[in-house]
């Protein structure tokens, strides 16, 4: 049935690896909004800077053709070492988002050593070829590396791919904290389809044999409500003082992604 003026047309698309980047309103308005954090104003230059409340952190969008397309600095603080994360332009919002929430989850308890690997082993992913470290997706498209050594441990790689061809690629130095990797490899583990609205024109293959690609109609104003319930629900985890202010109005999100 053909979208109304009611409806939005909304593909359900797995693996969420190869959805596409997605809106990218899903991250920086809720960092925003509900988590607190401060953004520049630079109208005339195509980024987005956004810093938490404590200034230790950094979030910068900014298109590279030759490079990642987000990066995430953290400072150095009492026993834990300055730390960055990037991701390429095509990494799924619901990844990366899995990552700055568990980073602005309040006063996070104290954490028990965790293994990034495990949420893979636990949906069949497995050992690449022999010679190789790390695990590669059943569908052998997704691949979650770590340079180093047991004894050293160095940067992680999560790369997804087509044949030869990168589609995107996210990395994490050495000292970013083993439950911010864990964050991402369990959202990239997780089957659930990823939502997106734009027609389909921003995924990196329609192969059938690869991607399962299923259209429907969406409501309007359900399309439009999925970003507010989200600030809503990572507001309510600690509410934010007063402001002054009014809180400005939320645009609704761009038709070039959607997320819930």
């Amino acid at each position: 049935m053909p979208s109304t003026a009611d409806t939005v047309e909304v593909d359900f698309i797995t693996p969420r690896h190869l959805a596409g980047g997605g809106d990218p309103a899903w991250i920086t308005v809720p960092l925003h909004r509900a988590c607190g954090w401060s953004h520049g104003q630079d109208p005339l230059m195509p980024r987005v800077l956004l810093s938490s409340p404590d200034q230790k952190a950094l979030l910068r969008l900014e298109p590279d053709p030759d490079g990642q397309w987000w990066t995430l600095n953290h400072t150095a603080e009492s026993g834990q070492p300055a730390w960055y994360a990037s991701f390429g332009a095509r990494t799924p919002i619901e990844l990366i988002a899995a990552v700055t929430d568990t980073l602005t989850e309040p006063a996070p308890p104290a954490h028990a050593p965790c293994d990034p690997f495990e949420p893979l082993r636990q949906t069949h992913w497995a050992a690449p070829a022999i010679g190789a470290d790390g695990l590669v997706s059943p569908d052998g498209t997704a691949y979650v590396q770590r340079l180093g050594s047991a004894e050293e441990p160095g940067i992680w790689f999560v790369t997804a791919t087509l044949g030869p061809r990168p589609v995107w690629q996210a990395r994490f130095d050495a000292h970013t904290p083993d439950r911010l990797v864990t964050a991402f490899t369990t959202a990239l583990a997780n089957p659930k389809p990823a939502l997106r609205a734009d027609g389909g024109r921003r995924l990196p293959t329609r192969n059938p044999n690869v991607v399962t690609r299923r259209t429907t109609d969406v409501l309007a104003v359900d399309v439009a409500r999925a970003l507010e319930e989200r600030v809503q629900t990572l507001a309510a985890r600690r509410p934010l003082p007063p402001s002054g202010g009014p809180m400005p109005p939320t645009p609704p999100p761009s038709r070039h992604g959607l997320s819930r």
